[in-house]
């Protein structure tokens, strides 16, 4: 029987952690390993889980952009009973796998407000018959915290349950160490992958179109900077270009209502051939999460980020800076966008270095995950 892999991941603004995880599941079941991959955000349609299973638990999500409150999806707060319920599906599902590996994206490391179902998850996977190796998965950057009781935490949790942590990146661009203050008590257990990005769907030769990507992820905080694109355009040297605006199914209805395409300007949803536009385009413009800013280095040719901050969420911010910093793109702060700075950000990307004259950063994160756990079995 092939090697079972449970694989746990939950969104609750963008759509970001599901697809990372969906394309590692993907990666996984390629590999030979029988994959379920269990989602608790909201469900998204037409999600590639590829060679893997999917199941759906009764999905919750953020109530707002500042990520600290869940709520059910038609923002009913959690109560104690819709928790249970939660936890007696996860538990129940693990038991009839009786998995040889249990994967918690970000958990301990994010995630923390999922611990009422997540703490007794490890606490049933410790009493199987056959304990599973107990890995989290973890991006590049994490959220800072500057509680120190908070970190201790984490370590303590990780310590107890966890026989690793994978680390979907690339150490040579970005270290799981500038981010994670605790990284001196994990780091005997850390095992860096290189970044997970699919590339099989990329086509042998893309079509050179010369045109600038506008993209926002899931689309729920995407609406300043489609905006911003559509103001800077005719202010950039770009403005003869064709440009086209990538918008996610999640994107606000106040914000759709208020765009406007016209000539020279494409507004349409969220393509699945995303990277071979990305391959064949002059620049792209989007936020910093994950698997954009991945598909962008492995890609495209120049780019300028637009990361999405809040006092909490910190992760794109960093990951935009330390790209920034070693030259391979172009930024603009969320609180100074407009078409101006975002004009002005786009000349000094084209007057720089193409993103393909930096050294290729590693992006074999899928089958690399596969081979690891394939060793540790």
């Amino acid at each position: 029987m092939n090697r079972r892999v449970f694989f746990y991941v939950q969104h609750l603004l963008g759509i970001g952690h599901l697809r990372r995880a969906a394309t590692l599941a993907r990666a996984l079941a390629r590999s030979g390993f029988d994959v379920l991959l269990v989602s608790g955000g909201a469900p998204v349609a037409g999600l590639d889980a590829g060679g893997a299973r999917f199941h759906q638990l009764p999905p919750l999500r953020a109530r707002d952009e500042g990520l600290r409150e869940l709520s059910q999806l038609d923002g009913t707060p959690l109560d104690d009973s819709f928790r249970a319920l939660r936890t007696q599906a996860l538990v129940g599902l693990l038991r009839a796998e009786q998995p040889d590996f249990l994967i918690t994206e970000q958990f301990p490391f994010g995630r923390t407000q999922l611990r009422f179902e997540l703490l007794p998850l490890l606490e049933a996977a410790k009493t199987l018959v056959k304990p599973p190796r107990i890995l989290s998965s973890v991006r590049d950057v994490l959220r800072e915290s500057a509680s120190a009781q908070r970190i201790a935490e984490t370590v303590e949790t990780f310590e107890r349950y966890f026989d690793g942590v994978l680390v979907h990146a690339d150490p040579a661009l970005v270290s799981l160490d500038k981010s994670f203050a605790g990284w001196d008590r994990v780091k005997d257990r850390a095992y860096y992958t290189g970044y997970v990005v699919e590339t099989e769907s990329l086509p042998a030769s893309a079509t050179n179109s010369g045109e600038v990507i506008v993209s926002a992820g899931g689309g729920a905080v995407g609406g300043p900077l489609l905006r911003a694109a559509i103001a800077a355009r005719p202010l950039t040297s770009l403005s003869g270009r064709p440009w086209r605006l990538l918008v996610g199914d999640n994107l606000p209805d106040v914000d759709r209502a208020t765009l406007r395409g016209g000539d020279g300007v494409e507004i349409e949803p969220a393509r699945k051939d995303f990277t071979a536009l990305l391959a064949g385009s002059t620049l792209s413009i989007s936020q910093a999460g994950y698997n954009t800013v991945v598909e962008t280095l492995v890609h495209g040719d120049r780019a300028v980020l637009v990361p999405f901050a809040t006092g909490r969420e910190t992760e794109q911010w960093r990951r935009a800076q330390v790209l920034a910093d070693r030259g391979l793109v172009q930024t603009v702060s969320a609180e100074g966008l407009d078409g101006p700075a975002l004009a002005a950000a786009i000349e000094r990307a084209l007057a720089g270095r193409s993103i393909r004259s930096f050294p290729r950063c590693d992006a074999n994160g899928g089958p690399a995950t596969a081979s690891l756990l394939a060793s540790m079995a």
